[in-house]
């Protein structure tokens, strides 16, 4: 089985036999409170046998909203913040095209709303909307959360007007709670169709309920293989009580060593462009994971090369506060090689006949080695290739990882209090109904 692999070759200087020793019994301790379910949150720990107990049902009934729906449009909005829309932003645009809407017109165009208040971006999106042909996710827990609360009005709106009321409703899928809050609420009277979040999953762990599936599959992407990628993580992240055979487990000792010897920042470094967003959710899923109680690994993303020629600099020669996590791909989807140029004015003859992945698999190893030797801990994650099944496991790698990293911090990983702190300003500020007279804090 091809799987995902931790490569510790250039942390040897910095993490020891006797280190990882050190914190196995922690690492092991908070991975048992895991399987067990009888730690902080244990209320959210759906997500943990979520592969295996998907129910196929909702699998298929997401395929025939697909089915349905994909020849109609040539947009998708998922609407959505946070653990909302990340994770399925995170597969598609790591599956996808960097030039998708103009090189894959058959499948549906997936765009985002609901992530931001700005005015000129909605201004945009409507433009566009009027112009093509669409269907809307609208994905909360609650329907209340201002930011897509917002962005489904104003498109609810749009929809109705374009369509007219009967065609946007069964343009319009509803994924939130069962049986209470305002989008179910809407949902049932308006007649969406209509997916669930379960109760017991947060978030940003929930990329494989409707929230992430239902977008992932419109995008024209193999859910069925996420699944399974998925399943086969999970099986060895609970199969193996080794930190040596366990990279769930493996990554969660080292980032701990790693924060305990002051390495108070984690930057997660990609060298392919379309693992964007695989950062921005792996963001969300540890900063608000752990960062609480005083505590926390901050993370932070970089995108190599690009971002060599901006914080490269700060990176080698700057405070000696970060490690790096590196995400390496093995084997590229296409091949790209360097031609010839009698002429070479660049001076790049040197490098006819290469491709561009061995270029880039020779700067990432440089990379690793400069900063190393400027006193940067480098971890790399192993992934054989980009596609759906290993996607699949990314998820489940992290995801637990994350799990046993917050019990080993002794945090609960699974609530986020200092979210609520800027709503209660924004509608102290907004004059929101029951937060007259109350003070900014």
């Amino acid at each position: 089985m091809n799987t995902i692999k931790i490569d510790k070759q250039h942390l040897a200087q910095y993490v020891s036999a006797a280190d990882i020793n050190e914190i196995s019994a922690e690492i092991l301790a908070a991975r048992n409170t895991l399987l067990a379910g009888n730690g902080k949150g244990n209320d959210f720990l759906g997500w943990v046998n979520l592969p295996e107990e998907q129910d196929a049902a909702i699998v298929e009934s997401i395929k025939a909203d697909v089915a349905r729906l994909s020849p109609k449009i040539s947009l998708f909005v998922v609407v959505g913040i946070g653990g909302s829309y990340l994770g399925a932003r995170a597969v598609i645009e790591a599956l996808q095209s960097e030039f998708a809407h103009s090189v894959e017109p058959r499948r549906p165009y997936v765009v985002y709303a609901g992530h931001t208040l700005s005015e000129d971006y909605y201004s945009q999106l409507l433009q566009l909307l009027d112009r093509e042909d669409y269907a809307v996710a609208v994905i909360s827990k609650s329907g209340t959360t201002t930011e897509p609360a917002v962005a489904f009005r104003i498109l609810k709106a749009h929809l109705e007007n374009k369509y007219g009321k009967a065609e946007a409703a069964s343009r319009i899928i509803a994924v939130t709670d069962a049986r209470r809050g305002a989008l179910h609420d809407i949902a049932v009277k308006e007649g969406y169709p209509m997916y669930v979040i379960p109760d017991n999953v947060g978030g940003r762990f929930s990329v494989l309920t409707p929230v992430g599936l239902l977008p992932i599959a419109m995008a024209g992407y193999d859910i069925d293989a996420l699944l399974q990628g998925a399943r086969d993580m999970r099986r060895i992240c609970m199969e193996s009580d080794s930190i040596a055979d366990n990279p769930a487990l493996e990554y969660a000792a080292l980032r701990n060593i790693l924060y305990r010897k002051g390495k108070k920042v984690e930057m997660l470094v990609n060298f392919l462009p379309n693992l964007k967003y695989i950062s921005e959710w792996w963001k969300q899923l540890y900063g608000e994971s752990e960062g609480k109680e005083g505590k926390g690994i901050l993370p932070h993303s970089l995108s190599f090369t690009t971002d060599l020629h901006s914080m490269g600099q700060y990176v080698q020669q700057g405070e000696r506060l970060m490690f790096e996590t590196f995400i390496s791909v093995d084997k590229p989807s296409s091949k790209v090689e360097i031609p010839f140029d009698e002429q070479n004015l660049d001076g790049i003859n040197y490098l006819v006949g290469k491709t561009l992945d061995e270029i880039n698999h020779n700067a990432e190893l440089g990379t690793m080695i400069a900063h190393r030797g400027g006193g940067v801990p480098v971890l790399k994650i192993q992934v054989p290739k980009v596609d759906e099944y290993v996607l699949g496991q990314m998820i489940y790698f992290f995801e637990f990882a994350c799990g046993v990293s917050g019990y080993t911090l002794g945090v609960n990983p699974f609530d986020q209090p200092g979210v609520e702190a800027y709503k209660k300003n924004m509608f102290i500020l907004l004059g929101k109904p029951g937060y007259e007279g109350q003070q900014l804090q």
